[in-house]
């Protein structure tokens, strides 16, 4: 199984937001509320890939495997739409999406990195915390009078 591990370019977005929709599939009808990256398009993700905006795409044996999207957030690094298609899951993939982000960051001279993640997730909160990400804050989605997600932060 050989890995490719590269920055995205505008022209990846029709595969990338393939990726990401596929990957957020297993949520759709009970996640509450619904997660928007099942409304990601080409056109979505190709906005998200100009500036100081980017991505990262993992590639498995020459196919899109995972990938993840960033953009800066103040003195940090964010990442969200961590995305591993179901067949490569537990292999390494999402931790190695996440050490790209972290080297783009640190390239970037970033403070640190953050993410949020759905409460109603806990096994992704255990895949960030293993990885040195500490809760920050609990918010709540418009609507919600109770949190929804956690914000989470590395410091590098």
């Amino acid at each position: 199984m050989a890995t490719t591990i590269r920055p995205a370019a505008p022209a990846d977005a029709a595969a990338l937001a393939a990726l990401i929709v596929a990957a957020f599939e297993e949520y759709r009808g009970w996640l509450v509320p619904p997660s928007a990256a099942l409304a990601e398009t080409p056109a979505t993700i190709e906005a998200q890939l100009t500036g100081s905006h980017g991505a990262v795409l993992a590639e498995v044996d020459g196919v899109a495997a995972g990938c993840v999207l960033f953009n800066p957030q103040g003195l940090d690094l964010y990442f969200g739409r961590l995305s591993v298609l179901p067949a490569y899951r537990r292999t390494g993939l999402a931790e190695a999406l996440i050490t790209a982000v972290e080297a783009e960051a640190a390239r970037r001279s970033a403070a640190g990195v953050v993410l949020s993640v759905r409460i109603a997730l806990p096994a992704n909160q255990r895949l960030f915390e293993r990885a040195g990400y500490v809760e920050v804050r609990r918010q709540a989605h418009p609507g919600f009078d109770h949190p929804t997600w956690i914000d989470m932060r590395k410091s590098l």
